[in-house]
């Protein structure tokens, strides 16, 4: 990204330009930020559309987490939705945060359920973050401690 000003002093103009560098991602970073993506995505695409459908074993699981059965479809919308937000390079970094309300509240579910599986929740979002990063010279950039 590259600041272009220009100040005038009297009859005399002064341009000064100021640059600001993204790190610039290797072919093996992205191809790697694309396949974590790609399988973070496909999985909650998948857990989504199965809860929009009303999959009988999706809204079991509702059921026997607490959750009555109608809120099925705009739980998987939510989720539908923030994985669309995602996978869209412009809205990644908001789909990310979607992303980690919704993981977050699954991992607060399974804890409270005392199920063991709590963790699944954990790994998919350090994988949504861990795949942006790797795909996002911006975010790197971002979270950069170099000044």
């Amino acid at each position: 990204m590259s600041i272009t000003a220009t100040i005038q002093h009297g009859s005399a103009a002064t341009t000064t330009r100021s640059t600001t560098q993204t790190p610039a991602t290797s072919r093996g970073m992205l191809l790697t930020g694309r396949i974590i993506t790609g399988f973070v995505a496909l999985f909650l695409l998948m857990d989504g559309v199965l809860r929009i459908a009303r999959f009988a074993p999706y809204v079991d699981g509702l059921v026997q987490f607490g959750y009555p059965a109608h809120l099925a479809v705009p739980i998987g919308l939510s989720l539908v939705v923030g994985t669309v937000l995602y996978l869209v390079p412009r809205t990644a970094v908001l789909g990310a945060i979607v992303l980690t309300g919704y993981l977050g509240g699954a991992v607060a579910s399974h804890v409270r359920m005392e199920d063991r599986f709590f963790v699944t929740g954990i790994i998919f979002g350090v994988l949504v973050w861990a795949g942006l990063y790797l795909r996002e010279p911006r975010l790197r950039a971002l979270l950069s401690l170099r000044s």
